[in-house]
């Protein structure tokens, strides 16, 4: 990926996706078969009030949205398109009141399926991790 399309993707991600405008969404690393993102804590994201922890939901959707970025990062048109088929998550330890790093491998790139494993961490600790299934329709 050269660093013309590589900054518009990451653009794209950080600033035009208002669901990771909202959540704070920054990239670290981008290429065409992996992300890493970071989400910093806030406390709107909360979802086990007494021991001040994420909310599951916000982490499925960092993680659903990583595995999406690697396939944008892997379209050859602007009319390429995709969709969730399927999104698995094993929550390992509930996560803290701070940061999250996300990080996304793609797995396989078929004609229309493409796979992707996600991770979760606070620091080296991994609180999440998860598969992705899409369907790729290329235009």
């Amino acid at each position: 990926m050269d660093a013309i399309t590589k900054e518009r993707l990451i653009k794209l991600a950080e600033e035009e996706i208002p669901i990771h405008k909202f959540l704070g969404l920054k990239v670290a690393t981008l290429e065409q078969d992996f992300i890493r993102v970071e989400v910093p804590y806030r406390s709107d994201f909360v979802g086990d009030i007494r021991k001040n922890r994420w909310h599951g939901g916000i982490i499925a959707t960092i993680m659903d949205s990583v595995g999406g970025a690697i396939g944008v990062a892997n379209f050859k048109t602007p009319d390429d398109s995709l969709a969730t088929i399927d999104l698995r998550i094993d929550y390992l330890r509930g996560a803290k009141a701070k940061p999250l790093t996300v990080e996304g491998k793609l797995v396989r790139m078929g004609n229309r399926i493409m796979v992707t494993k996600m991770k979760a961490f606070q620091d080296t600790v991994l609180v999440a991790e998860g598969k992705g299934v899409y369907n790729f329709i290329r235009s």
